[in-house]
């Protein structure tokens, strides 16, 4: 498999119990068949890589000319689709979105997935690192997660750092903005969005409840 597929992505352990992997030491292991039981695949999965080994059932013996590049004929192509199938469907179903790097991220992402359903959308090939979650009713987003460099934002410095853009009263903005934490909305409409870095200095669960009012005005 092209593991290109599973950039900026991360392994779910309760994804790959439902797929049929088991707990190892230092990992994740996955035994099946392909090609009719005449190969036995073998998928272990550390935090920062993937092995594969496919044994030859009648020989006992390793199989390797799936994995040689160039290499040809008509039963190798049939082992290598059964491979990356498989493979491809541990991608699709053991693995999600994973580039953000500070908690207060993933806190947000996680808790608008548990509230409301929101399942975090990357829509920008050429912004990787960028994510926005909307209402399921509407479409509407309620808040995106980004990353920026600081500067944009006043900063003295262009280091990465990552912020949420949400919703608020326009009544309530100007009165947001004079709190250390609160900046003005970053791409986005500085009239009726604010932009808040996730790096703790806002109390999490307070966060949280400008989210349920983001997802509020979102109607």
């Amino acid at each position: 498999m092209n593991l290109d597929k599973l950039k900026n992505k991360k392994y779910v352990p309760d994804k790959l119990k439902k797929f049929g992997f088991k707990k190892s030491q230092g990992g994740w292991i996955y035994k099946g068949d392909i090609l009719n039981g005449d190969f036995k695949l073998t998928v272990a999965i550390t935090e920062d890589k993937i092995k594969t080994e496919l044994i030859e059932t009648e020989t006992s013996e390793p199989y390797t000319l799936h994995l040689v590049e160039g290499a040809e004929g008509e039963f190798v192509g049939k082992v290598r689709s059964e491979y990356e199938k498989v493979m491809d469907k541990i991608a699709q179903n053991c693995y999600e979105m994973s580039v953000f790097e500070f908690e207060q991220s993933l806190s947000v992402l996680e808790y608008a997935k548990e509230k409301y359903g929101s399942e975090a959308e990357y829509l920008w090939e050429k912004f990787p690192r960028n994510a926005v979650c909307r209402r399921n009713d509407n479409k509407k987003w309620y808040f995106a997660v980004l990353s920026v460099k600081a500067d944009r934002l006043g900063f003295d410095n262009d280091e990465i750092i990552e912020v949420i853009d949400l919703r608020a009263k326009k009544e309530d903005v100007p009165d947001l903005l004079k709190q250390n934490n609160i900046y003005p909305a970053y791409h986005m409409n500085k009239k009726s969005w604010i932009t808040i870095v996730l790096d703790n200095s806002m109390d999490t669960n307070k966060l949280f409840e400008m989210i349920d009012t983001s997802y509020d005005l979102a109607k």
